[in-house]
């Protein structure tokens, strides 16, 4: 019986030992998957948001034309919604560490995307309410240096990272960039939401867009000048 028991308790404790062993191994296996690089993966949160900015640009566009409290409404929303999820998409991936190179192309280029599209269909259909009477072109004059100025400032961008980290770093975003965009989403807002009928008599508001478009403007150009100065100075060196 004493011999029973101690084959018994050999089994025992050899059944523990390979299950430990088994367990150390399924450990081992899942390890390489449950440490993934962020990074690696195409869709993150703040990924799925970016490209939420872009799928809305088509329902922009639809909503800008209807003729309607309604239209004008979601139209306002929609692109309050984008500006408001271009900080929020950036702040996720540097607070939860979330960054992809899926993200971080297509983040600006959503941007660009939002921002040209608004500038556009105003310039096509001016608000009453921005008082430009027989002067629609002080609406194109902003936007084309605003658009011209994203063109080549993405084209540069492109050329400095094929350069190497010296002009990429020449060309990174600065505080000036951010005032740029501050001014042109605050501008934007305004001149899309006055197109409602219940603002056509305040016409202080429709100038503080339109002068804030021109600031706007003014920033993006200012800071082309800023960042060429500095790749200058890289090449010079």
């Amino acid at each position: 019986m004493g011999s029973v028991n101690g084959d018994d308790k050999l089994v025992t404790e050899n059944g523990r030992i390979m299950s430990t062993l088994s367990s150390e191994n399924h450990r081992n296996v899942k390890s390489p998957s449950s440490k993934q690089n962020p990074a690696n993966r195409l869709l993150t949160l703040p990924t799925i948001l970016t490209i939420g900015r872009v799928a809305a640009i088509p329902v922009l566009v639809s909503t800008f034309y209807m003729n309607s409290r309604l239209g004008t409404t979601t139209t306002t929303i929609i692109f309050i919604a984008a500006a408001i999820t271009d900080w929020l998409d950036g702040y996720l991936a540097r607070k939860m560490n979330l960054g992809t190179a899926f993200g971080a192309f297509l983040d600006p280029v959503a941007d660009k995307l939002m921002v040209a599209t608004t500038l556009v269909l105003l310039c096509t259909k001016p608000p009453e309410a921005a008082k430009l009477g027989q002067w629609p072109w002080l609406l194109t004059v902003p936007s084309i240096a605003i658009i011209g100025r994203e063109i080549t400032m993405s084209a540069v961008r492109e050329w400095a990272a094929s350069q190497g980290s010296k002009l990429s770093g020449a060309v990174a975003v600065n505080n000036l960039g951010k005032w740029k965009t501050a001014t042109q989403m605050t501008s934007l807002t305004i001149l899309l939401a006055i197109r409602d009928q219940s603002f056509t008599e305040l016409g202080l508001l429709g100038a503080s867009g339109v002068g804030l478009l021109y600031v706007s403007a003014w920033l993006a150009v200012w800071s082309l000048v800023v960042y060429m100065k500095k790749i200058s100075k890289v090449l010079l060196m």
